[in-house]
């Protein structure tokens, strides 16, 4: 990928982190974990600190992928509604997955508390309707959350009141929740993988493993220059799954998405009054919050072909004028890019062959939910298999197609939902 999908705000403002030698030797343990992003780290610490001995294998660098790119937005849930969930899967199937999905939030929270993680975590996220429907919807889904599953914390938020949140975007109202919110992603990676050392984890940056090989008694992954033996294998891997373990590819295909960074802006409080992370309705959505040192992050736009945009400053900056006017000539000091996991269903695709585990596909819905997944799949491990299977048990088909055009008629598809969003 080149460099400059990487030059992120995100990379710029990193906590110290000394990069981990690359594998070049033959190594046992009970757990060797593939990837380095939010799912692998916290399985990573899971396992440990469950007393295994863990390996974890990073083809780049901590936070390489999506966890150290995405626009940072702690968003409660999936992106199914709870009203969709309790209608395709009846109660009993929607109040577990509820349990779990909803309570993503407390174990990040947990997380970076506990590790003492430094990552600008701010409360507050706000869905704004992009059009008057989509209030309708929010309103709906808002008040069934709450008299169905007792999630009381969102609130409606009328359009004559959008103004304690944004000045900008003329959107038609929303929902606001403080347990949602948002944070420096790469940061918390950073953090994570600090908390794995200390617990005992070995990790290996730099160092792409091969697809397991499974000898019976144990598994073998080829990495670097060595050689992993492990009784278990947890794949998190996300757009990189199908090298890993080829079967899995067709489950996700990537779209490419990409931010800006502005320069800090005295009149930040102004726009985003309450310091709300923001994402709106369209089903090409634009997000964007706050960061720290008070710089609007802007994600705007999704591209279904992986050839970045010439100018991604220029091609994110005409969504970010459409919300903000004001900010047409505000200098962008960062831009930057990556990929992000989808599956047919917009639901992630976790699941088990054997003792290989694997957890891909978040769909952009994912900064919360991946170090749950984690930690499911730790729990997996040592063979407590009940809250993993929640989320294994979620129905997932194939793009159709196969290796060559999977990914052409998931952007035919994706094209026509995004076209709707201007009519």
């Amino acid at each position: 990928m080149p460099d400059r999908l990487n030059d992120s705000y995100y990379r710029a403002t990193a906590d110290a982190w000394e990069t981990q030698c690359s594998l070049g030797s033959a190594l046992d343990c009970d757990v060797v974990v593939i990837g380095g992003g939010f799912t692998g780290l916290s399985a990573a610490l899971a396992c440990a600190e469950k007393g295994l001995s863990v390996v974890l294998l990073e083809a780049q660098t901590i936070g390489f992928g999506a966890s150290g790119r995405n626009g940072g937005q702690l968003i409660p849930g999936l992106r199914w509604s709870m009203q969709e969930i309790d209608a395709e899967f009846g109660r009993e199937q929607a109040q577990a997955i509820f349990d779990l999905a909803w309570s993503a939030g407390a174990r990040v929270h947990d997380r970076i508390e506990k590790h003492n993680i430094n990552c600008d975590l701010k409360s507050g996220h706000l869905e704004a309707a992009f059009k008057p429907a989509h209030f309708d919807d929010m309103k709906r889904e808002a008040e069934f959350l709450s008299r169905e599953f007792g999630w009381e914390s969102i609130k409606v938020v009328a359009p004559e009141d959008m103004g304690d949140h944004i000045n900008g975007g003329g959107y038609h109202g929303g929902v606001y929740d403080p347990k949602g919110g948002h944070f420096h992603p790469l940061n918390y990676a950073l953090g994570l993988a600090k908390a794995a050392l200390q617990a005992g984890v070995r990790i290996y940056e730099n160092t792409a493993a091969r697809a397991p090989t499974d000898k019976g008694s144990h598994v073998e992954i080829t990495a670097g220059a060595g050689l992993v033996s492990a009784k278990h294998v947890v794949i998190a891997a996300d757009n990189w799954t199908g090298d890993i373990a080829p079967e899995l590819e067709s489950y996700a295909v990537p779209i490419m998405n990409y931010n800006i960074a502005t320069a800090s802006l005295p009149h930040a409080d102004q726009l985003l009054p309450s310091d709300a992370a923001i994402a709106d309705s369209r089903f090409v959505l634009n997000y964007f919050r706050l960061s720290a040192d008070k710089r609007l992050i802007f994600g705007g736009g999704e591209k279904y072909v992986q050839q970045p945009p010439s100018d991604i400053a220029a091609f994110v900056r005409k969504h970010m004028v459409q919300v903000f006017p004001s900010l047409a000539q505000t200098p962008i000091d960062f831009a930057w890019g990556g990929a992000v996991g989808v599956t047919m269903n917009r639901l992630p695709h976790i699941g088990r062959k054997g003792n290989i585990f694997y957890a891909h596909g978040f769909s952009g819905h994912g900064a919360l939910v991946t170090t749950l997944t984690g930690e499911l799949m730790a729990e997996a491990v040592v063979g407590t298999m009940s809250r993993f299977d929640v989320f294994a048990n979620l129905p997932h088909s194939r793009f159709p197609g196969g290796k060559w055009l999977a990914r052409p008629l998931a952007t035919l598809g994706l094209l026509y939902y995004a076209m709707r969003d201007r009519l």
